[in-house]
């Protein structure tokens, strides 16, 4: 891609700067990346009224606070051959979130790992080939992770992804 197009991935240390103000600028540049993540700087500068070394130089700054954590492209997974979604929801062993993330990082097909409150500790989605391959994800890996006391899927019949409001 263009480096006029995108600015760089934010870095990946766990060291972030503190989180500065948000002005309705920097707002609406996130809206436009939300909506369009391959906007060229240019068209960035001209949406929201500003020169495009500003436009250029807020988005960097965004990455580099962390507010922006990359660039990504929207899936549509039954397309790219992973027909089976589900929501896997985790009850695990008190203090073992970090060993049990990076666990959950490394499978195949973990689209979105989230510590919550409430009956379970973890809530996971996954994306696989097919049905065959979840039940192979849950019970052979998901299961067999020690600190994983107890699993309960729920497969997505259809889903939506929300847009950001214009």
């Amino acid at each position: 891609m263009p480096e006029e197009q995108m600015a760089p991935e934010a870095p990946e240390s766990g060291h972030r700067p503190p989180a500065r103000p948000l002005d309705s600028v920097d707002r609406a540049i996130l809206r436009m990346l939300q909506l369009d993540g391959r906007a060229s700087i240019r068209s960035v500068a001209e949406r929201v009224h500003v020169s495009r070394a500003n436009a250029y130089a807020r988005i960097n700054r965004l990455v580099e606070d962390g507010v922006i954590r990359g660039f990504t492209a929207r899936v549509d997974h039954e397309r790219a051959g992973q027909g089976a979604s589900a929501y896997i929801t985790l009850k695990i062993v008190q203090n073992s979130w970090r060993t049990v993330r990076e666990k959950l990082q490394a499978l195949p097909g973990a689209a979105h790992i989230a510590l919550v409150s409430g009956d379970f500790d973890v809530l996971l989605l996954v994306h696989t080939a097919d049905n065959r391959a979840l039940r192979e994800l849950v019970l052979t890996r998901i299961q067999a992770i020690p600190e994983v006391l107890s699993t309960r899927t729920l497969l997505v019949f259809e889903e939506t992804d929300l847009e950001p409001e214009p």
